[in-house]
């Protein structure tokens, strides 16, 4: 049977899940840089005006960076096989680490994140997916995935 908590943790513990749960479910969220107002701004950020930036970058791919979020976007990526002080937890048990740690870069960094929690253990489907989200993605930040997998996925991802 665990120890039972002392009351300063027992009091942490809610304090942590209500701070997780409310106001808003979370830690991170997804804002639109631009104004929607009205059907005019509809149009630029969607169809059909958003169809000459895509032409744009088609045409010159490094205008991704003048156009889009890419250059300010990193993926924290995990699998949750080794979570610091936890262990292998798992991909959804590991969630709250990751926003936490997108919150990090946010704060300190100005960089947006999208935490990727992934239910993959096999390394070269890691790889596979990971790579896979290049054209999303300015970098790419492996968190928490167990030793000694996670230095072969990133020596795949850096061949690549």
């Amino acid at each position: 049977m665990a120890n039972p908590l002392s009351p300063a943790e027992e009091a942490l513990r809610e304090a942590a899940r209500d701070y997780h749960r409310s106001p808003v479910r979370g830690k991170i969220s997804i804002t639109p840089t631009k104004p929607l107002l009205n059907q005019r701004d509809l149009s630029l950020a969607y169809s059909p005006g958003v169809a000459y930036p895509c032409l744009d970058i088609q045409a010159d791919p490094s205008l991704a960076a003048e156009y889009t979020s890419r250059g300010n976007l990193v993926g924290v990526v995990t699998n949750g096989t080794a979570v610091l002080g936890l262990g292998n937890i798992g991909p959804l048990a590991s969630k709250p680490v990751m926003e936490g740690k997108g919150c990090l870069f946010k704060k300190f960094a100005g960089i947006d994140v999208f935490d990727l929690e992934l239910a993959e253990n096999d390394p070269d489907k890691l790889v596979d997916i990971i790579a896979a989200l290049e054209p999303t993605l300015g970098g790419i930040n492996l968190e928490d995935i167990k030793a000694p997998e996670c230095f072969y996925i990133e020596k795949k991802l850096r061949e690549r």
